[in-house]
């Protein structure tokens, strides 16, 4: 789910990319920082309206989605978000909404590769690109002294990665631990965003760290893991973190 939906969004000039151009589209809830080769507002936003009407029309005609915290299983064909989110909801173990905002960034970036080589859309401390070299995402949380210390360094090569980070300090997300951020790391941007929301309603002390990476480690799609906890950090997989030199707001 989302990070920092109602913070200030200063955080955003730490997903760093090159020679890209930068802008914004919202559409009600929906908020995002797009950067792409050139100007993409106006498709960008046909798309978000797009994918919030498929949300929408669903949720309607089944009221009990949208406050779902157990994995929703869902009769007949769907549209493909509304797929996207119950399978990675059923894959982490949580609802299908813990899904929406990674689900929304990875459709709407898909969609858009089909006019910029390079894409990274940003919702809410949710991220997906696909770029040609790799890029810096910094990691917000809260109030912890590791807030916009450090950075993944995720991309590269024109293949779509994501990373989604959930806070139990941050923003108006629902969280049952209390970790300051779980960013995850996923091919699979629905699926990032709701593992990181599953992982974190493990982690309450310290001493669950460890447990709640070995639970995300072994879901399927998964290829990495930060934690941040007060001052401590603990991660899993092949991941780069990068310090990053950041004024804190």
């Amino acid at each position: 789910m989302t990070t920092a939906r109602h913070e200030r969004r200063f955080y955003r000039n730490l997903v760093r990319t090159a020679e890209l151009v930068s802008f914004r589209v919202v559409v009600k809830e929906t908020d995002l920082c797009i950067h792409a080769e050139k100007d993409l507002a106006n498709t960008a936003r046909e798309l978000v309206l797009q994918q919030r009407g498929y949300l929408e029309t669903y949720i309607k005609q089944h009221p009990a989605f949208a406050g779902a915290l157990t994995p929703w299983r869902s009769a007949g064909p769907v549209p493909h978000i509304i797929g996207d989110m119950v399978q990675a909801g059923q894959s982490a173990g949580v609802g299908p909404m813990a899904a929406v905002a990674g689900a929304i960034a990875q459709r709407v970036g898909k969609a858009l590769l089909r006019h910029s080589e390079e894409v990274v859309v940003e919702n809410g401390g949710d991220v997906f690109l696909t770029t040609c070299r790799p890029a810096v995402v910094g990691i917000f949380a809260g109030s912890s002294p590791l807030s916009l210390q450090v950075g993944v360094k995720v991309g590269g090569g024109n293949q779509p990665i994501s990373i989604c980070t959930s806070s139990a300090t941050v923003g108006h997300s629902l969280s049952m631990g209390r970790a300051d951020a779980v960013s995850v790391v996923s091919g699979n941007c629905a699926l990032a965003d709701a593992v990181a929301t599953s992982t974190g309603n493990r982690i309450h002390t310290q001493s669950d760290i460890q447990k709640a990476i070995a639970y995300g480690r072994q879901i399927d799609g998964v290829e990495g893991l930060v934690i941040i906890l007060d001052d401590q950090i603990a991660l899993w997989g092949d991941l780069e973190l990068v310090p990053l030199q950041v004024k804190k707001a």
